[in-house]
């Protein structure tokens, strides 16, 4: 019995067969079935060229035709759907010289990086494995097809992509392909950041994460990923920790940072090319787990923060204190929410009024003078009423 996952795409499997063409899902998702773990996409190899491909589907985008790669869509459901392919010489230890498309399965296999991906599977269910995928999944192994040294050259990402499978699967390295890492780690200067970064969340976020960072500087690849080779001797302590209590991009980088003991945040993940929104939100997560470990939360903080970032500060500690209980922070959703205001919109005097009851001219001061307001409010010294705001402030002889 095929899985659901693979029943819808089966409509672009038998479409090929029925015109008279070769078709196979193949890759992650048939590793991800003989694994029972959760299937992502589901790409299909086929023998049709990309137009012919078109031509069969009414709706489709040529993602990649150059690569024979042409996603079809059923009800907005994208598969990627590739011509079998050899590619020839590749130049900048990423992409190939020269593309043919080919008629054969096996050769189409015999391109792709590891054993475990390079496996097929036919509409009736039956597995293509021609370079033993399966025996290295049984055997918990990543493995290149063919010689790693070639398959490096190829793309030089494999070799992180290869230390991403060790963080996800907890797979140990074949012996041979280890070695290929360790003698090609150089050329992984010739990829961008922006596909290291790619691979190094999935990284980060695999539960065997701490063996594969030692893995990193095992392999020599430490000293050609931006920044990273000034913190060995921290990433050769990072803790066996569970970050599926993390919910964004930034909670996965300030868990990093604050680890490391980054010194310099925005520097630092700017070299990673990330977008200008993590960037701010992860330097205010590490700045704020920083105070809390000399003064623990305070009510101000939690507000200065707003409810989403508390929450992901709370939730980054939660995992630098080996704690994971829900129950903790529904405590902690509720003491946010006990707060007496959540915004200076919600306080019940404007700057207008400040400026009136003082009879001064506008400037800066009206600001600070609202900041500690706010401050006061949140600290429930005052209430937020009006009348009583004004009194506090001439008390204090802020007017």
């Amino acid at each position: 019995m095929i899985q659901e996952e693979f029943q819808r795409p089966m409509h672009i499997l038998n479409r090929l067969i029925d015109q008279g063409y070769e078709a196979y899902f193949v890759g992650g998702a048939i590793r991800d079935m003989l694994l029972e773990r959760t299937i992502g996409d589901v790409d299909i190899a086929t023998s049709a060229q990309p137009e012919e491909v078109m031509n069969l589907f009414s709706k489709t985008v040529p993602v990649g035709i150059e690569h024979g790669t042409v996603v079809v869509l059923l009800q907005d459901t994208p598969y990627e759907v590739t011509t079998f392919r050899m590619d020839e010489e590749y130049v900048d230890y990423r992409r190939p010289k020269e593309v043919t498309f080919i008629k054969s399965l096996h050769e189409d296999l015999k391109r792709r990086d590891f054993t475990m991906n390079a496996i097929a599977m036919d509409r009736e269910g039956v597995l293509i494995d021609p370079f033993e995928g399966q025996a290295s999944i049984q055997k918990r192994l990543i493995q290149t097809v063919g010689d790693p040294s070639e398959r490096f050259h190829e793309d030089a990402l494999r070799m992180l992509r290869a230390v991403r499978f060790h963080s996800q699967l907890s797979f140990q390295v074949e012996a041979d392909t280890l070695l290929g890492i360790k003698k090609n780690a150089e050329h992984l200067k010739h990829v961008s950041i922006e596909r290291i970064t790619t691979e190094f969340e999935k990284i980060l976020k695999g539960k065997s994460c701490h063996t594969a960072l030692a893995l990193i500087i095992e392999t020599g690849l430490v000293d050609y990923i931006v920044n990273v080779n000034n913190y060995k001797d921290q990433l050769m302590k990072w803790e066996k920790v569970d970050t599926s209590l993390l919910l964004t991009r930034a909670e996965l980088w300030a868990l990093f940072c604050y680890f490391l003991q980054v010194k310099d945040c925005e520097s630092f993940l700017m070299s990673w090319k990330l977008p200008t929104k993590v960037i701010k939100q992860t330097t205010l997560i590490v700045d704020s787990l920083v105070y809390i470990q000399k003064h623990g939360w305070t009510k101000i903080l939690m507000y200065k923060l707003g409810i989403d970032l508390a929450l992901s500060t709370e939730r980054v500690k939660l995992i630098v204190q080996h704690q994971h209980a829900q129950n903790t922070l529904d405590i902690f959703k509720e003491t946010y929410m006990s707060l007496p205001i959540f915004s200076r919109t919600d306080l019940q005097v404007k700057g207008t009024d400040i400026i009136m009851w003082s009879k001064q001219s506008p400037g800066p001061w009206v600001a600070k003078t609202i900041e500690r307001i706010e401050e006061a409010v949140v600290n429930g010294k005052i209430r937020n009423d009006k009348e009583q705001i004004k009194e506090w402030l001439n008390t204090c002889n802020l007017l």
